[in-house]
């Protein structure tokens, strides 16, 4: 048995006896608060709802989801209608006419027609900078009303991916022009009334935040009468929420964090008051390297590639995600649309990682157990949401393997938000990440390539950024199917040798969920769940 393997188990060991030893033989867990004479849902998060202005970044994806809707929505079957009823696109693929839905009306009151849309995208548009990750940003000349329920979007050149953006969870749905301040959304705004299922009635900052029923919802009244988000620790204390009652729903974040691990999950389904409920593969987990960091061995390509075979994803897979998420190989799973491309496998192998390093001249020091090269030491600093135990798991392993190759990581756990500032500053050598799921990819991910806000650090750095990026500027932009998959192949066959991206695991959506609970299921976003559907028994 290996010294990574040996420590991996006993840590899950660890946990599970934790776990144990905080229900008592012979106690039965208390049943779930939630019941259908209640219809309520009281759901563990990590983190508080923040701002939920929908045309910024910092608020909860899986709470703007219940309150905001965009014109269309991204499904397993394709783009659908949500709140156009309707659509036509223009020969030149440059022009897109919305027929709205008519009598629906914001939680305020106020009437949803074209002038709310062309406000709301105008509102985008006018900090358009902020959203330069989502290319349909800079492809958007006017938004203009033709009638009352008639909407039109004019853009610079076709762009095939535009309906896929706008359906979106942020930026561009819809806030009651009531709520923007000074006709605008870009510097704060005076409430959060959108056209959505839910209403948020209640925020107590870093406790809860609590939404009910939107009864005039134009697409029929959600059973769920009440849904309130409590914010908890992840780990024991949502584990204990749950056994007591005090919540009686958990699911991943919109951060990709697990609030438990899989053993606690087995023991809460064990009790019969608990169903588990997992998605199909959302999304691939994966270890982000930011090629442009000049003076960290993470510059180099070599030190990444020797990394990615420091990774042993069976034993994450198997020990750590208790087999419910798969081995991942390469940037996309191959049923994402235009990723499946024969790409080299670097399995988990530490003596290639070891010969890579010493063909690229980072010798072992004896003494202190550290390659270095020129005086400088192999020692890198990696990232990891401390509110995932999961995460923090993974990050040891990989940190236990790569010191038997020479190679030193300092692992710093910081709040979701903190690292998601880091990769857009670019203040990191390695953070844990995940692919924007399959809604979006790979056509959103690999947009985030040239952002500032999302991947261009991890991307500039590396000899051939500028081919790079002048395919994917093509790759957005090209009509012709066969050549947009030409061009993705080859992105991905650069960005899959330079190393930059190191999958994991291909990640889900679990939801942990009173047994009575029925209608359970997800969206193609992987960041919102159709609480609107779901009732009890």
């Amino acid at each position: 048995m290996s010294k990574s393997f040996a420590k991996i188990m006993l840590l899950i060991a660890l946990a599970a006896t934790i776990l144990s030893a905080c229900s008592p033989a012979g106690e039965s867990s208390s049943r779930p608060t939630a019941s259908a004479s209640n219809n309520e849902i009281t759901y563990a998060t990590a983190k508080d709802i923040n701002d939920m202005n929908p045309h910024l970044y910092t608020g909860s994806m899986p709470a703007q989801g219940m309150v905001y809707e965009s014109l269309v929505e991204n499904t397993s079957e394709g783009i659908k209608p949500l709140l156009a009823s309707s659509w036509e696109i223009s020969k030149d693929g440059k022009v897109y006419t919305f027929h709205l839905h008519q009598d629906v009306k914001f939680h305020d009151g106020e009437p949803f027609n074209a002038e709310a849309v062309k406000q709301n995208i105008d509102a985008v548009q006018h900090n358009a900078e902020k959203h330069s990750w989502i290319k349909l940003s800079t492809k958007i000349v006017e938004c203009k009303v033709i009638d009352e329920h008639t909407v039109q979007l004019t853009l610079s050149e076709p762009y095939y991916p535009a309906l896929a953006e706008l359906s979106m969870t942020r930026p561009y749905v819809f806030l009651s022009p009531k709520d923007f301040k000074n006709g605008e959304t870009m510097n704060g705004v005076n409430g959060y009334h959108g056209t959505g299922p839910y209403v948020l009635t209640a925020h107590e900052p870093e406790q809860y935040a609590t939404f009910e029923a939107n009864t005039d919802y134009w697409n029929g009244a959600p059973s769920i009468h009440k849904i309130t988000a409590k914010v908890l620790p992840a780990g024991e204390t949502t584990f204990l929420a749950l056994q007591k009652g005090e919540v009686n729903f958990a699911f991943t974040d919109d951060r990709g964090a697990d609030s438990m691990d899989v053993e606690a999950m087995k023991q809460l389904e064990a009790s019969g008051d608990y169903q588990i409920v997992r998605s199909e593969s959302m999304n691939t987990k994966m270890i982000v390297a930011n090629s442009s960091r000049s003076g960290s061995p993470v510059h180099e390509t070599a030190v990444r590639q020797a990394l990615w075979h420091a990774v042993d994803r069976e034993t994450i897979s198997r020990d750590i995600m208790g087999g419910t998420e798969t081995a991942a190989n390469t940037l996309f799973s191959s049923n994402v649309n235009n990723a499946d491309v024969p790409l080299e496998t670097r399995s988990y192998d530490l003596a290639k990682a070891g010969s890579l390093l010493e063909q690229a001249g980072w010798k072992l020091d004896a003494g202190s157990g550290t390659r270095s090269k020129n005086g400088v030491p192999l020692s890198m600093s990696m990232y990891y949401d401390s509110n995932s135990s999961s995460q923090k798991i993974q990050a040891e392993l990989i940190q236990s393997a790569a010191a038997s190759i020479g190679i030193q990581l300092k692992l710093v756990g910081e709040e979701s938000a903190s690292i998601a500032n880091r990769r857009t500053t670019g203040e990191y050598d390695l953070l844990f990440n995940q692919t924007w799921g399959l809604a979006y990819d790979p056509q959103s991910t690999i947009s985030g390539f040239t952002s500032e806000n999302a991947y261009l650090h991890t991307t500039q750095g590396i000899a051939q950024s500028g081919q790079l990026y002048e395919k994917i500027n093509q790759v957005m932009v090209s009509s012709d199917e066969q050549k947009r998959k030409a061009l993705y192949a080859d992105i991905l066959r650069t960005v899959h040798k330079e190393a930059v991206f190191i999958p994991l695991t291909n990640g889900n959506i679990t939801v942990v969920a009173p047994s009575n609970l029925q209608h359970i299921s997800f969206k193609q976003t992987q960041y919102e769940l159709p609480f609107e559907l779901m009732s009890f028994q």
